[in-house]
């Protein structure tokens, strides 16, 4: 039994869906076992005065303000979660660092590379500082399974790994233009800023940093209605396609990572697979209690064909990176998963993360952006671009 936990003190700028998730999961943090901190939600900050009277419902909850600077010049509050427009990201982020706050922020860290910059250099001069980004898919207990199986040297030597976020919230053609199509609120990058990191969160921890790709961009409905029902221009990218080239352990391998706001079939989708010589590894949100693993197998009812290729499903429960009271054989949903990554952030922040995998870092945050602008530079020039990670 842990000593205990200390008390941390939350504030959450942006009251919309992401910033209720939060408040959510925290109210649920009495499911985790013996985990070093007891977060508190204390403050909450959104521009609309409406959007803070879902929180009044919270018993924790003393601060409502309409500017975020309150918040950040409250001495009680510890930690900070934003959740706003990605435009907004680089000064609010940079102003939360330079507070003394440590910070748990949204994807993408900035709207471009050169305000991921800003924000990294803000880091590196703020002693004590400590900055995660969220990405929660990779939280899913089936996911943990397979990125443990991977790690473990099962598969092999990799010969190919495929990893998307993939939905259809835009497949309706007549949905209203809303921020996340428009470059100067969502960024350059579109849909790679949207989702990327999602898809990037777990490659990157493996250390599978491409040295080349090619990438394909589609803005499919370049048109929707505006506020008056006019059309109005969409000018981001809807769809990505970025196929890249990994070296590891002197050999070459290709990944796929795929963002798509429009995949027919698709909800919200989060996806691995990974390849290698001895066998296979496999994980979708679709069937989140499961991951499948590929072996070669003796099969002696078959006679001559006793060396056969067999996937396995294998039921994973309910148990990620931090353990929980909820019983293993139990399903895990999304909400789960924000629980699990938030887990991870204070416990990380506390010292006590250990080798649990643990949320983005700033470092590979950054890494993302030099990757969309490669992205960028690749399907503008229809060319194989090399990142530039220096």
């Amino acid at each position: 039994m842990n000593a205990t936990p200390s008390t941390v003190n939350v504030g959450i700028v942006g009251g919309g869906l992401m910033g209720r998730e939060i408040a959510a999961a925290l109210r649920r943090w009495p499911a985790l076992i013996d985990h070093p901190a007891q977060p508190r939600l204390t403050g909450v900050a959104d521009i609309n005065p409406e959007a803070l009277d879902w929180f009044r419902s919270i018993d924790t909850v003393q601060t409502f303000v309409t500017d975020y600077r309150e918040l950040l010049a409250d001495p009680n509050i510890d930690v900070v979660y934003i959740a706003v427009r990605h435009d907004l990201h680089e000064q609010m982020y940079i102003d939360t660092i330079r507070s003394g706050k440590h910070l748990l922020a949204e994807k993408p860290f900035g709207i471009d590379s050169a305000a991921g910059d800003a924000i990294l250099r803000a880091i590196r001069e703020t002693p004590d500082s400590f900055v995660r980004v969220s990405s929660e898919m990779p939280f899913f207990p089936g996911a943990q399974a397979a990125l443990g199986y991977i790690r473990s040297g099962a598969i092999g030597r990799v010969i190919e790994a495929r990893s998307a976020f993939l939905h259809s919230s835009d497949f309706d053609l007549a949905k209203p233009l809303n921020w996340k199509r428009q470059e100067k609120f969502n960024g350059k990058a579109g849909v790679m800023n949207d989702l990327g990191l999602h898809a990037w969160h777990v490659p990157l921890r493996l250390g599978w940093v491409p040295e080349r790709l090619y990438a394909v961009l589609q803005n499919l409905v370049p048109f929707r209605p505006g506020p008056d029902g006019q059309p109005l221009e969409c000018d981001t990218w809807e769809n990505a396609s970025v196929h890249a080239s990994v070296k590891q352990d002197g050999y070459d391998f290709p990944i796929t990572v795929e963002t798509k706001r429009i995949d027919p079939g698709e909800k919200n989708t989060w996806t691995l697979t990974v390849k290698g010589l001895d066998g296979a590894v496999s994980f979708s949100t679709k069937e989140p209690k499961t991951f499948r693993v590929l072996t070669r197998e003796t099969q002696p009812a078959l006679g001559a064909l006793a060396d056969e290729q067999r996937w396995q499903s294998i039921d994973v429960g309910s148990q990620s990176v931090w353990p929980t009271v909820t019983g293993g054989i139990f399903e895990t949903g999304f909400s789960d998963t924000i629980l699990q990554m938030w887990a991870a952030f204070l416990a990380e922040r506390a010292g006590s993360l250990g080798a649990r995998f643990g949320c983005v870092t700033p470092d590979e945050a950054w890494m993302t952006h030099r990757l969309y602008d490669a992205a960028l530079a690749s399907h503008e020039r229809q060319s194989v671009e090399v990142p530039n990670l220096d």
